[in-house]
């Protein structure tokens, strides 16, 4: 399934599955050096501080691009902005969730709350499995109160801890339903991990750049930032019932399994109804409506503090009402502990200042 590229990092090939949405994949997105662009100033006491680079993907309800800025074509690693196609893919190959709150948490980057943990428990004891199964990092929890309270308490890091446990305990139950051997369910060339690589290039419809491994040690794929917003868009414009819409019903009905209950992107999706967001190291975040309008964003510098605000700001250029996400616009620079200043998306990105061609 994989050859390798000219960098040695491996390649997947063509699947040969079948794309569910009736058309072969188109080829891979060319893996160079993004060209992105200025996305968002810091703007302290009236002055330009610094600059985040990045790019933007905004579609329309159609699907074709309505705004774009920077390089929304180069090859890219979507982070965890990718896992709501896992947990699609995960569906797809026999997992036995219709719903509800554990599916959420199959697609989460959970903050280590005791709810997650529980919750990444009950996957592990419906497939009949255990902790030692589990194959993903040990790790504290990745909200800060969440870690503070942990290491009070003289905890050391464990994996259900870590924020993608949800995520590996389902794809372990997968495997297993399957039949599939568990001890190696993250080898790229496992038969899980060849599901999700088929679905991630039948939902992004384009084929895969490359894979590498991602910080939980699962196959982290490679798309273009404009196949992570179709993804989402398709996931959240799927008929009911499908594997599709059974993952965007859980994350939005249950956003705070999908993250955590102080993180931005429940607070979106609580605050934009029907919005389905998922987040990503490295300043990754991809947002889809019900109707397909969808947008992505990769902040160069992998700065969240830049990410928020951009998201909202391409949002809003999506059609989503300002008023809605005004809450996102970013923390405040601080000057003595008094606000000075703080991160403002680029004009392009204002639908005021920079109407949509």
């Amino acid at each position: 399934m994989y050859s390798s590229s000219p960098e040695g990092a491996p390649v997947v090939s063509p699947s040969a599955a079948a794309p569910a949405y009736g058309r072969p994949p188109a080829a891979a997105p060319v893996v160079r050096e993004p060209l992105h662009a200025p996305v968002a100033h810091v703007v302290r006491g009236g002055v330009v501080e610094g600059v985040h680079h990045g790019s933007v993907v905004v579609l329309d309800a159609d699907g074709r691009v309505g705004f774009q800025l920077g390089d929304i074509e180069a090859a890219f690693y979507p982070r965890s902005a990718l896992k709501p196609v896992q947990a699609v893919a995960m569906l797809r190959a026999g997992l036995p969730l219709d719903g509800g709150e554990l599916l959420s948490l199959a697609a989460a980057s959970h903050s280590g709350e005791e709810r997650h943990l529980d919750g990444a428990r009950r996957l592990l004891g419906l497939a009949g499995l255990t902790e030692d199964d589990l194959r993903n990092v040990p790790d504290m929890p990745y909200d800060p109160v969440e870690r503070d309270i942990w290491v009070r308490d003289g905890r050391t890091p464990d994996r259900l801890a870590q924020n993608c446990s949800g995520k590996h305990a389902a794809m372990l139950w997968t495997a297993k339903v399957n039949g599939w051997s568990l001890e190696d369910y993250l080898d790229p060339a496992h038969p899980l991990q060849r599901a999700v690589a088929e679905t991630v290039e039948d939902l992004t419809g384009q084929r895969v750049a490359g894979v590498t491994v991602d910080g939980c040690g699962a196959p982290l794929f490679s798309i273009s930032l404009h196949g992570l917003a179709r993804a989402l868009a398709r996931i959240t414009t799927a008929a009911p019932g499908t594997p599709e819409a059974r993952v965007a019903d859980a994350m939005r009905e249950h956003a705070e399994l999908a993250s955590g209950k102080r993180r931005d992107v429940a607070a979106l999706m609580r605050a934009v109804p029907g919005l389905l967001a998922k987040d990503g190291f490295e300043g990754v975040e991809v947002a889809a409506l019900p109707d397909g309008r969808a947008v992505a964003v990769k902040i160069a510098d992998g700065n969240d503090r830049a990410r928020v605000p951009v998201a909202a700001a391409a949002l809003a250029r999506a059609g989503v009402d300002p008023a809605l996400l005004t809450a996102f616009e970013g923390a405040p620079l601080l000057g003595g502990g008094r606000p000075v200043g703080s991160v403002r998306p680029v004009r392009a990105l204002d639908p005021v200042a920079a109407p949509a061609a």
